[in-house]
């Protein structure tokens, strides 16, 4: 049986989640119709949007269901980006080092077709912004930045960053800002209102929920220029809403809020603390990375000198885990994670990378598997070397 280590890849869906969402595909009715089929399947899907806007300390007007993290960022980016321009061109975009690509590659879009200059933040070696460079660069000609993007906490590493401090910074220039709160949804508290956020973009698929539905929250004082037309069905989206996929969404996300208040994420810490203190003891090379206090609950990211972090994933796999590298792979050549090289990591250094997130399904004694067939995994890892110098050794 394998056991799974990735659930900010993806967790898998709960029973009630299921349950809920086979229910409501049987519903028949387009939530546009007004017939009264059409208007069943309407309050459903209405009845879901509070319940994910209730999650996040949002109101449903505020919600925007689309596809998913993915889209939400694209959104939230490239909409408030164009709502920016008039009637005063602001070209400037200003993202955190390290972000996810859905945010990176967006903005890089939006450079390359629409005139855009990309700044980055940096950051330092945990993974947290910079909040000194980042007060200079509002500082710099603030009437032409269009937006500020950033992760609530890093998809990688795990670090939580200081959004209330960075809000409230880019809101002395009046620079809206945007956070990819995908990976901290369900493990941290997020209340909407409270952090002054212009756009937050979140997924049901890491909170238990399915895939194809995430949610952009936009604040009723933003606006963004839709991606797709054709209907205006949402505030910033047109197209037919996934009415059975919002259920499902609605109800993940009730279960995660009430997971939260009755101590999922303290739980889950020490899970994660009780993983990291096994790594560390099994293979003491091993380094911690991100934030070794303030960081996602569930997340333990560590680097392995000597290792290719795909030859550690390989061969965890074949011993019944599920892991991550956290970095990217193009054409079958592995390469540094970006988040790592941002922190300061050599090459070598970064592609030693493996990610762990425990979730919902995760068991001490799944973390103490792990730790027991570790060093085995490390020692062939570490003896078949880098994928570019590859060794003879039988992996």
């Amino acid at each position: 049986m394998t056991i799974y280590l990735d659930h900010a890849a993806t967790s898998p869906l709960t029973p009630e989640v299921l349950d809920a969402y086979v229910s409501a595909l049987t519903v028949i009715g387009n939530p546009a119709s007004i017939h009264s089929q059409g208007q069943n399947a309407k309050r459903m899907l209405e009845e879901a949007r509070e319940r994910v806007a209730a999650s996040l300390g949002a109101d449903s007007v505020e919600v925007t269901l689309v596809s998913g993290g993915t889209e939400a960022v694209n959104l939230a980016i490239k909409g408030l980006y164009w709502a920016r321009q008039t009637p005063t061109s602001r070209p400037r975009v200003l993202l955190a080092a390290g972000e996810h690509h859905a945010t990176i590659d967006a903005a890089e879009w939006l450079g390359r077709y629409e005139g855009a200059i990309i700044e980055e933040i940096p950051i330092d070696e945990f993974g947290r912004i910079d909040l000194v460079a980042l007060e200079a660069a509002l500082e710099s000609s603030s009437d032409s930045i269009a937006l500020l993007s950033l992760l609530w906490a890093n998809n990688e590493v795990g670090t939580i960053q200081p959004v209330n401090e960075v809000v409230a910074l880019a809101a002395r220039y009046g620079v809206p800002v945007h956070a990819d709160a995908v990976s901290a949804y369900g493990y941290l508290p997020i209340d909407f209102h409270r952090s002054q956020l212009a756009a937050l973009s979140v997924s049901a698929h890491k909170i238990g929920g399915p895939t194809g539905i995430g949610a952009l929250i936009l604040a009723r004082s933003a606006t963004v220029v839709p991606l797709i037309h054709g209907g205006n069905q949402q505030r910033g989206r047109s197209g037919t809403q996934d009415a059975a996929g919002a259920v499902a969404f609605g109800v993940a996300a009730s279960h995660a809020i009430d997971a939260l208040a009755d101590g999922f994420a303290d739980r889950l810490q020490i899970l994660r603390d009780r993983l990291i203190a096994g790594v560390r003891a099994a293979v003491p090379s091993a380094i911690l990375r991100g934030d070794p206090h303030n960081r996602l609950p569930g997340n333990a990211h560590f680097t392995f000198p000597g290792c290719e972090g795909d030859s550690l994933l390989f061969l965890l796999d074949v011993a019944g885990f599920s892991v991550s590298t956290g970095s990217a792979c193009q054409a079958g050549v592995p390469e540094a994670s970006h988040v790592l090289l941002a922190m300061g990591l050599n090459e070598a250094d970064a592609r030693g990378a493996l990610r762990m997130t425990l979730g919902h399904t995760t068991t001490a004694q799944d973390v103490d598997a792990f730790v027991a067939a570790l060093p085995a995994a490390v020692e062939r890892a570490t003896a078949a070397g880098y994928a570019d110098r590859v060794t003879s050794v039988d992996l």
